[in-house]
């Protein structure tokens, strides 16, 4: 982070494990259930990339004043992986933009990566397909 950035969210949990685990935030927004084994973490993670890279579409389309007919969705894909001893992730998204013309809706999840926070966080550290369907 640089000396002049304006910290706009803070997310504070506190996560417990074993058989009565869960995650809660101190907000009371999340109370989350995390019973282990449990792909919690997995299905956490794809619902805020999403959330965020939706943001990131939207944010896209208005920079290039695209106007968009109705919210995009995403439905995305987080796969915890094992080769050997290494454990690693992957991800895909599968994206709609509905109402605008393919190649547009195409050019904004592409950029939207470029504005995704998740997105850039994962740059070059997991494999990721995006797809527009």
């Amino acid at each position: 982070m640089t000396a002049y950035a304006k910290v706009l969210v803070t997310g504070k949990t506190h996560v417990t494990a074993g058989p009565n685990g869960a995650a809660r935030s101190r907000d009371g927004f999340l109370d989350v259930k995390l019973p282990q084994p449990h792909p919690a973490a997995e299905n956490l993670f794809a619902a805020a990339w999403s959330a965020c890279y939706i943001g990131a579409i939207q944010l896209a389309a208005g920079q290039r004043k695209v106007k968009l007919a109705s919210e995009p969705e995403v439905d995305a894909e987080i796969d915890l992986n094992q080769a050997g001893s290494d454990y690693f992730l992957s991800a895909r998204l599968n994206v709609h933009v509905p109402g605008v013309e393919r190649e547009v809706a195409q050019e904004l999840i592409e950029a939207a990566h470029g504005i995704c926070p998740y997105s850039k966080a994962v740059h070059g550290n997991i494999a990721v397909t995006t797809t527009l369907v």
